[in-house]
Parts: C-alpha cells; structure tokens; sequence
C-alpha cells in the first residue's frame, strides 16, 4: 500500500524532445534567438509607449498590454528548454512545475484576450471614429486588461488543483520542454478525464469566445470600409488593421495544430513533432509581434526614427 505522498513525485524530469537528444543543441539555436528577439522587441515596445507621448492612445496600451503577456509566456518557458537543451537540467519541483503551468496558461488566454480587445479597439476607430477617445478612455482601458486577466487567473487555478489531486505512480518523467496541463496529467496513473474535460472547456471558453467576438468585430469593420466613397480611403482604413491581423495568425495558427494534435493526431504525428510545434506556439507570437507592428506601424517607426537620430546627435555633440 502507498500513501499519497509516495504517490506525489516530490520533483518532475522535463526530457526536453523525446527522439531528437542528439539534436537537442541545434535545436536550441533558433529557439535562443528567437527568445533574444522576443525579449529586445517587446521591452522596446514597451519602452515607446511609456516614454513617447505621441503613442499614449489606446491602440498603443493594449500593444503594451500584449507585449507584456508576450514577455511572461516566453520567459515561462525558454530559460528552462535552454537549460535543457545545454546544460542537461531537466529537474523540476513539484511546485514549480504547477507554477510554470499556471503561467503559461494564465498569459495564453490573456494573450487571445487581449487580441480580442485589439480587434474592438478597430473596430471602434474605424465605425465611431469621432467617438473613439471618448468610448476607449482610460479607466475602461485598464478594466478591459484587468478583466481578461481575472478570467484568466479564475479559470486557469483548477488545472493548479485537478493536477495535485492525481497519483503519479508511473514514474515522473514528463516528455516535454515545460510543464503543460495535459502533459503532466498523461503520466499520471489516476483517472485524468476530468482533466481532459476541463482543459478543453477552458479552450473553447476562451479561445472559442475570443474569436467570435474578433470574427464578429472584422465582419462590421469590413462592412464600413467596403462603403467608404474613395478607393484611397478604404485602403487607408483597412491598412490599420493588417498589424493586428498578423499578430493573429501568428497566435491562432500553431494553437489550432496543438489543439487538433491532442485531441485527434497524437497517434498519426510524432511526438517530437507536437513538442516543437508547442514551443513554437508560445515563441513564435512574441517574436514576430514586435517584429510586425514596428514594421507596419507609421507612429512607432518615427518614434524609432527620432529616439535613433536623437542618440546619434548626441554622440556627434560629444565628440
């Protein structure tokens, strides 16, 4: 007979990509440039739109807002696959491994909550554009952000809670980079049903309600623009939304194939292919948002423009 402490692993083992050990190193390098990307591109987001005036519009606080949950996703999670993947420390307690799942799920749904809040704030500059400073004002920004995280924080706590109640008798090896809800429950040798029930409620709930609300937001958006009188004004509109719509396909498309994987084609496609795809899901936005928006976007370019020439001027004045 075991108590339930034997049957609580007092630290779990992270085996990084199953299949792929020898490959471990290279694999490392476009995930440590990536992450060194993400982290340079959302801090300097993050720097614009606290120190530029011109970026202290809402379209730019909900920026921010994304790049801040970008910033935590990443580095929930890259560090330790780096250690992984360098340094063979694969260990994880017990404790850590529920905080770095609470963490990942928690800032992915705020991640879609938040894109969800992009397309409204669209769809408001672009069909009330004469009421949009007075719709999106301050405090309604800030209640906006702080509700997508509450829900996140509320909805994500009983995967924390469905996970200690499980019995890990089979061992405590997770075949993983990190510490994914479902990943921890399979190596588990209770039942995880209930597990698998609530993960995919929680991801139809979010996911499901974010992209109704997107879906709807583009569906009036595209109806305003197509009844603008110029050719020139309709580009000029729709223009403003090509950033964010990218940042979607960036979030959306990788989530889509993790969802579909593990429901429907975890016997048809390799392990290790899921793991990396995961990862890629969780990277792939905080890389390329930055990257997108500071490209597509006139008023942050300038601001890059003008801080560039400013330093430059300084240093010509020091010599």
């Amino acid at each position: 007979m075991l108590n339930k402490t034997d049957l609580v692993p007092c630290s779990f083992v992270l085996d990084g990509v199953p299949g792929l050990e020898d490959l471990h190193l290279w694999i490392s390098f476009p995930f440590c440039s990536m992450y060194v990307v993400a982290v340079v591109g959302n801090c300097g987001l993050l720097y614009l739109v606290c120190c530029e005036d011109s970026l202290h519009r809402p379209m730019y606080y909900f920026l921010a807002m994304l790049s801040l949950t970008d910033l935590v996703i990443c580095s929930s999670t890259i560090p330790k696959a780096l250690c992984i993947f360098w340094f063979h420390l694969k260990e994880i307690s017990f404790e850590e491994c529920l905080v770095q799942m609470f963490f990942i799920h928690t800032f992915t749904g705020m991640e879609s909550g938040v894109l969800m809040l992009m397309a409204l704030d669209r769809y408001v500059a672009i069909c009330y554009p004469l009421r949009y400073a007075t719709i999106l004002t301050h405090p309604v920004i800030a209640k906006a952000g702080l509700s997508t995280f509450l829900r996140g924080v509320f909805l994500i706590i009983p995967f924390t809670l469905l996970i200690k109640r499980l019995p890990f008798c089979r061992g405590n090896v997770i075949p993983h980079t990190y510490c994914d809800h479902m990943s921890v429950a399979k190596i588990s040798c209770g039942n995880v049903k209930v597990n698998a029930v609530y993960g995919l409620t929680v991801a139809l709930l979010i996911g499901g309600s974010d992209i109704l609300c997107i879906t709807a937001s583009y569906t009036m958006i595209l109806r305003a623009v197509v009844s603008l009188s110029s050719a020139e004004a309709r580009q000029k509109a729709f223009s403003t939304c090509t950033a964010h719509i990218c940042a979607i396909v960036f979030s959306y498309s990788p989530a889509f194939f993790c969802f579909f994987f593990n429901r429907f084609g975890s016997h048809t496609i390799p392990p290790s292919c899921h793991i990396i795809v995961a990862n890629i899901y969780l990277l792939l936005p905080p890389t390329m948002n930055p990257v997108v928006y500071g490209v597509k976007t006139k008023q942050i370019r300038d601001c890059v423009i003008r801080i560039l020439s400013r330093s430059k001027n300084i240093k010509s004045h020091s010599m």
